[in-house]
């Protein structure tokens, strides 16, 4: 008889009910990626850097960079990366074999069509708001009125400039959420996000403007209290085109940011030697 006859037979391994196998998600959250993160998440953080500044205009934007440091996989990146970009925070430059993503750059153009645009749908939801109902036009404008005291004095007491901003915004906003439709807000909300962009950017310089703006939002006020929709439209209206004046005098004397990643390197050298009289 053969030795391997005498071999008893190895039980056969069951697995234990504790051990389980484990799910794609887990074992890619020990590999350090998180895999409850949806596309929106990935979404909301990326504009998030963009607007406070974390990730600035003509920063390099890929996918392989953005979900290692988000630690997440690459599916959500590619869907947050192409929603940005459709919204106007990214953009793509470069020729077909050197095709890129870069944060979107600040220029006089896109911030102007930009801060108009605003100025528009602003003026719609002030000319809704001047036809509300006495009681609730004269209530609105009473807690706009206040906003635009404090906004005053913030500016006389010179305090910390994104509190000034901060009033400025809400003070807009109050028009829009009490009169705005449902398709007016989701507008203003995208657009409006992109030019907190600007904003922060050229902050430093564009805070003594708003002090223009307390005056311009009297005539805001009294438009929306005594229930003239014309004229409510076109205060609005003229407060954005005069802000709009001034973000195009900044970017003129501070320069426009991130535009060198989309100027052929030819022309950008051959404008910076004509700038600067030196020979690359």
């Amino acid at each position: 008889m053969s030795n391997l006859s005498r071999v008893p037979s190895q039980p056969s391994r069951r697995p234990s009910k504790t051990s389980k196998q484990k799910s794609p998600g887990q074992a890619a959250s020990q590999n350090g990626e998180n895999q409850l993160a949806t596309a929106p998440e990935v979404f909301r953080k990326l504009r998030e850097l963009i607007i406070n500044g974390q990730l600035p205009a003509g920063a390099p934007v890929t996918e392989r960079k953005v979900a290692d440091r988000l630690k997440v996989s690459r599916t959500p990146v590619r869907s947050a990366l192409h929603r940005l970009q459709q919204e106007g925070f990214l953009t793509s430059v470069g020729t077909d074999a050197d095709r890129r993503l870069i944060v979107a750059p600040m220029t006089q153009d896109d911030g102007s069509e930009l801060y108009l645009m605003v100025g528009h749908l602003e003026g719609l939801a002030a000319r809704r708001a001047a036809q509300l109902p006495t009681a609730e036009r004269k209530a609105l404008a009473g807690k706009m009125r206040d906003l635009n005291r404090d906004l005053a004095a913030a500016l006389r007491e010179g305090v910390y400039v994104a509190t000034v901003f901060d009033l400025d915004l809400r003070f807009h906003q109050l028009f829009v959420d009490r009169a705005g439709g449902p398709r007016l807000r989701r507008l203003h909300r995208s657009i409006k996000l992109q030019i907190e962009r600007y904003a922060r950017a050229y902050i430093g310089v564009l805070v003594d403007a708003l002090r223009d703006s307390v005056a311009e939002h009297d005539v805001i006020i009294r438009c929306i209290a005594s229930g003239e929709p014309k004229g409510a439209q076109d205060a609005v209206e003229t407060n954005w085109y005069h802000a709009t004046e001034r973000l195009i005098g900044t970017i003129e004397r501070y320069g426009e940011k991130g535009t060198w990643h989309i100027v052929p390197p030819g022309i950008a050298e051959s404008n910076a030697r004509e700038k600067t009289g030196t020979r690359w």
